[in-house]
């Protein structure tokens, strides 16, 4: 496998020290390819927003280049693939996201952008009855949707739970890591990730070198939340990672789904507060996933009686104004239009189809019945 110089440039604008995806990306759009940033002066570099003198310094440092073509190296020695954001395949919905990374890396054989792409995510510590919640799900989701990708991070829990089901039912699944592709951690997971690299893919925006830390853990959850359509979070404490994805989901506008759990459990709190507070949708099942992602074939029939009468809430009212100037809308579009997450506006729209006032139909496009 061999590749071009430009590849070393790609990486390259990744490990400028002190530069995140966000500046690293307002560079390569600035200069139109990471090339232009490397030869570009430091007069002209100091008029990227966002970049002073201090930078300049950091992206000067031979160091930099240095690593880059060690990890080419390393990627062509390991047939690995790494995907750059200008690359036709960069996978369409991670791109949308402001700090997705500006380059990564797969080992394996799935490709990330598909037609539905779910990530379930979860507690470290899951219960039996949230693996078996997790198992029946995707178990559930294969009977219909053999293209359904499912996206974890291959920790303890829920995670690896979510992973060893895909495989189960034979599906794709992709573990973002939070580490290199040198290692694998836990180390226990090795042979679900090897498992991974022949019935999906393993995915990292870290270099070879990079070790496993918790920093880059928090960090790799924009990624989970980002290659997906939806988020489901299966167990939850109180606090954890799984609630910062369905956080970084929300902030993408993207789908957040939780299963609810008894007001005793320890795991369940945090999805209970994602519901309580409206950042996440309860679902039961997988039926009810594809019912309110719009995955089934035949939609569950609205009241056959409409309300002569029916007190709408302002959100509810706002939606109906919405649909009445536009006839027929995406429940994205109603989304951005009404300034409320996805999930919020499932729930009303749920209420307002149970009412007989809209009718959905395929693609998750909403009208008004009467």
């Amino acid at each position: 496998m061999t590749y071009s110089d430009s590849l070393r440039y790609q990486i390259g604008v990744s490990l400028i020290p002190k530069i995140g995806p966000v500046l690293a990306r307002r560079l390569i759009e600035f200069y139109g390819n990471p090339e232009g940033v490397f030869r570009e002066k430091q007069p002209g570099l100091m008029k990227v927003p966002g970049f002073g003198a201090k930078l300049c310094g950091q992206l000067r440092k031979k160091e930099v280049l240095e690593q880059a073509d060690r990890e080419v190296e390393y990627i062509i020695k390991n047939n690995i693939r790494p995907v750059f954001l200008l690359d036709e395949n960069y996978p369409g919905r991670l791109k949308q996201c402001e700090d997705a990374p500006v380059i990564f890396y797969l080992k394996g054989n799935a490709n990330p952008e598909r037609q539905k792409v779910l990530s379930i995510v979860g507690t470290r510590k899951a219960s039996e009855y949230g693996k078996e919640l997790c198992d029946k799900l995707i178990g559930g989701l294969a009977e219909n949707h053999t293209d359904i990708l499912i996206i974890s991070g291959l920790a303890y829990g829920i995670d690896v739970c979510a992973h060893k089901a895909a495989l189960k039912y034979q599906l794709d699944t992709v573990a973002v890591l939070g580490h290199g592709l040198s290692v694998v951690y836990p180390a226990a997971h090795k042979s679900i990730a090897e498992q991974i690299c022949s019935q999906g893919a393993l995915l990292t925006e870290f270099t070879s070198t990079e070790i496993p830390d918790a920093p880059n853990f928090v960090r790799r959850n924009r990624i989970i939340a980002g290659l997906a359509d939806a988020t489901v979070v299966v167990e939850s404490g109180e606090k954890g990672g799984a609630l910062i994805t369905a956080d970084i989901a929300n902030s993408y506008n993207r789908d957040v789904f939780a299963f609810p759990g008894r007001v005793s459990d320890k795991y369940s709190a945090g999805c209970n507060r994602l519901i309580k507070a409206n950042k996440a949708a309860l679902i039961e099942d997988s039926g009810d996933l594809e019912y309110l992602m719009g995955w089934q074939e035949k939609q569950k029939p609205a009241a056959t009686q409409k309300k002569m009468f029916v007190d709408l809430d302002d959100e509810e009212k706002k939606i109906m104004a919405l649909l009445e100037e536009s006839d027929e809308l995406t429940i994205d579009k109603i989304s951005v239009q009404c300034h409320l997450p996805v999930s919020r506006i499932s729930w009303l729209l749920i209420n307002l189809e149970f009412n007989g006032l809209v009718k959905c139909l395929p693609g998750k496009v909403y009208k008004k019945t009467v």
